[in-house]
């Protein structure tokens, strides 16, 4: 679990116990969070946005805002595991 702020809020970033990530990939995802910074203020409690990023794959974030700011890792979806359909009419 880490703690961090953004402008003045107070985040928790968790991982479900599903996601078996080691330390570095777990630090990496936290700056890549303080990245993209005040925009996290713009989801609402129950939300879930997704990250992609090259070396760990999608990240997929759970927003609860309620009683605190938590984000949740609770899937990571690597890269040989995506399918994309392209729909030509």
């Amino acid at each position: 679990m880490y703690r961090f702020s953004i402008e003045e809020d107070e985040w928790i970033l968790r991982f479900s116990p599903k996601v078996a990530i080691d330390a570095d990939e777990r630090q990496a995802i936290l700056m890549s969070l303080l990245q993209i910074g005040e925009k996290l203020s713009k989801y609402s409690h129950g939300d879930a946005f997704l990250m992609f990023t090259n070396n760990i794959g999608a990240i997929v974030f759970d927003v609860e805002t309620i009683p605190s700011f938590i984000l949740t890792v609770s899937n990571i979806i690597s890269d040989e595991n995506w399918y994309i359909q392209d729909t030509v009419s």
